[in-house]
């Protein structure tokens, strides 16, 4: 008769990687991981968030799997962080052989136990003297003592293992985070952007737009005011694209002053106006240099708009949202380019 564990692995199994097949979702460990807890149902929450993000994007982006991964499921041992990778194996072998002492010890005893069984029962059936008893009592006595002394010392070392395991998680979690989010605006970075683009042009690429923005005359705030008001800007202007982000929009910094914006399943069109949106939110922006008492009011971006085209690269894709941009730049600034009628 098959295992129970194994009889349900393979049902969930059956479950999951149709799923996964359907939503264009890329076989990888991660990925397995979370389909196959997806359809085990044991995390509601986990469950409604991969809903979420799949009826926005239609499959799961890189940096989804990873962000609910590392929240629902935190095995440290399948992340790709060398340093702590390293450790977590260390730890392993490190339980792997006290697990193997203990078991030899626990064989030891029993051989012992058998032994002294044995010669209990010759007391009862051959007659032992006072002290051939109590040297069979004294040798249960000990090696009793034996193996209680080894199973305190793994158990010792278990909960060694498992505080310095719940340490790590937090440095993966940080460590993740720092991977794919910017240290000063919080936003999404570059490598996330680099994956989500790449994953969602491999798997649901339809009506994606993307738009690149770039705030207008920055070098003029840092050069007048100082790059720690350049900094203000940079996460006022943050804070205000995130806000006007809806739909599965994900605004990620793209690098110095200039942002990126994927926008799954929509249009030219409807992208432009979008950015258009956030443009005019943009101007209506003011901060105050507490240094000079100063109002910066001057706050603007030029935005380019790109609509994925069949076949289309990455670099292809970001060329003309870039090429878009450019053009909003030459022709004044503060605009949203291409000019749709």
């Amino acid at each position: 008769m098959a295992n129970p564990l194994l009889r349900e692995s393979a049902t969930k199994l059956k479950k999951a990687i149709p799923l996964m097949l359907k939503h264009q979702i890329p076989t990888t460990p991660t990925n397995y991981a979370l389909w196959y807890a997806y359809v085990g149902e044991k995390s509601p929450n986990l469950n409604q968030r991969l809903d979420e993000i799949v009826s926005q994007y239609s499959t799961c982006p890189p940096s989804h799997s990873e962000r609910l991964y590392q929240e629902y499921l935190a095995d440290p041992a399948a992340l790709n962080v060398v340093d702590m990778r390293l450790n977590l194996d260390a730890m392993v072998t490190e339980l792997s052989q006290s697990l193997k002492d203990t078991n030899l010890d626990a064989s030891q005893f029993h051989n012992k136990i058998s032994s002294n069984y044995n010669k209990l029962n010759k007391i009862e059936n051959d007659g032992f003297t006072i002290e051939e008893v109590l040297t069979v009592v004294k040798s249960l006595v000990q090696d009793s003592n034996d193996i209680r002394m080894s199973a305190q010392h793994f158990s010792a070392q278990l909960a060694k293992a498992q505080s310095e395991i719940d340490a790590l998680k937090q440095q993966l979690k940080q460590s993740e985070h720092e991977m794919h989010y910017d240290a000063l605006t919080s936003s999404l970075n570059r490598r996330a952007f680099d994956n989500d683009l790449k994953g969602i042009l491999q798997q649901h690429p339809q009506g994606l737009c993307l738009i690149i923005a770039d705030i207008d005359h920055f070098k003029v705030f840092n050069d007048t005011y100082g790059h720690q008001l350049g900094d203000q800007v940079l996460k006022a202007v943050t804070k205000r694209l995130t806000e006007a982000c809806k739909d599965g929009t994900k605004l990620y910094r793209f690098g110095g002053e200039e942002f990126a914006l994927i926008v799954p399943k929509s249009e030219l069109r409807r992208a432009r106006q979008l950015a258009e949106s956030m443009r005019r939110s943009l101007e209506k922006l003011t901060l105050k240099d507490k240094r000079k008492g100063e109002t910066i009011n001057n706050i603007s971006a030029s935005f380019g708009v790109a609509e994925y085209q069949t076949d289309d690269t990455n670099i292809a894709l970001i060329d003309r949202a870039d090429s878009q941009l450019y053009q909003a730049k030459n022709l004044g600034r503060n605009r949203v380019m291409p000019i749709i009628r």
